[in-house]
């Protein structure tokens, strides 16, 4: 077992199989004559002389003299020796790979049929997100509005990917939290079960960034409510570009909590009135989002003021934040 750990330690210093078993033996026998070195690890004469010299060159043995009997030596200095010329040696090859590399991937840049940027359009949209989501490895981010794609699976899909320990960050535009239904039925799903949430007034495109790979970018039209073109942009200064994009913009939006115990009393209606009013939601949409009346809305607004003693909505908002009820 010693006589293997050290054939595979010689190796990794550049030392060969025939200088190996020459050292072994020389460590055995040490001193002895080069006769009797040869014969001990089986070798030819002009191999052995080959194979010594390795060893002599490597400061591992003693040059022969004139008795041809020899010995190892210190291997300090000549390790010392052996260690920098791998060490050159593997920076040399992760040179020569570095730079095979890079050609390759400039005569693939500009090839005529590469594309750094793809356009799906139509039918192909949604299985192109399905795909994007279930490729996720590390994290997920994603500037979010409206219009949305009619894609029935966007929600398991979400929360698959949660599952599976992806991070999540997502920023809502306020038109978001607006949308009739998106809030109960997309987004505080998400919210409980870890993704982390802000909200902005708006954002500035729908986009999708999958780990560092690549992003898709909508190419929705609000006023139509048509969402059925996406760019997929590969790394390159835009991808790079649009990573910028999301993380200034998560820096400029507010905090929408989730996975807060939820206080006693605090039934779901008024939690989620409480995230609307939160997100800049208005009034109206408050209340067709939950489907009450402006009087009930106000009713309520004014019932959860008084449990909290805000005296309006900005003091509302903070005394919740504080309380774990956003």
């Amino acid at each position: 077992m010693a006589n293997a750990k050290l054939d595979e330690a010689l190796r990794m210093l550049g030392i060969g199989p025939a200088a190996g078993r020459v050292y072994l033996s020389l460590l055995e026998r040490a001193p002895a004559p080069l006769a009797e070195l040869r014969r001990a690890a089986g070798l030819e004469g002009a191999e052995f002389a080959a194979a010594y010299g390795e060893l002599v060159d490597a400061g591992l043995a003693g040059a022969a003299e004139e008795s041809d009997v020899v010995a190892p030596v210190p291997p300090a200095a000549g390790l010392e020796v052996l260690a920098r010329r791998r060490a050159a040696e593997l920076e040399a090859s992760r040179v020569a790979v570095g730079g095979a590399f890079e050609s390759f991937r400039r005569r693939r840049l500009t090839a005529r049929d590469d594309n750094l940027v793809e356009v799906v359009t139509g039918d192909a949209v949604g299985p192109r997100l399905r795909q994007a989501w279930a490729s996720a490895r590390e994290q997920i981010r994603q500037l979010e509005s409206p219009p949305y794609f009619p894609q029935t699976e966007a929600l398991d899909d979400a929360l698959a990917t949660l599952a599976r320990g992806v991070t999540q960050r997502v920023v809502y535009s306020k038109a978001s939290l607006e949308t009739p239904g998106r809030l109960e039925g997309a987004i505080e799903p998400c919210i409980e079960a870890g993704e982390q949430a802000r909200v902005a007034p708006t954002v500035p495109v729908k986009l999708l960034i999958i780990d560092e790979a690549y992003a898709l970018v909508s190419l929705s039209i609000r006023e139509a409510d048509v969402h059925n073109t996406a760019l997929v942009v590969q790394p390159c200064g835009l991808l790079s570009a649009l990573v910028a994009l999301f993380e200034q913009t998560w820096q400029q939006a507010l905090p929408f909590h989730g996975r807060a115990t939820r206080p006693a009393g605090l039934p779901p209606a008024d939690r989620r009135l409480l995230r609307l009013l939160a997100g800049g939601a208005g009034d109206e949409a408050i209340a067709r989002e939950l489907g009450i009346s402006r009087r009930t809305f106000f009713r309520r607004l004014q019932i959860l003021m008084a449990r909290l003693g805000a005296e309006n909505r900005f003091q509302l908002a903070l005394q919740a934040q504080r309380n774990g009820w956003l």
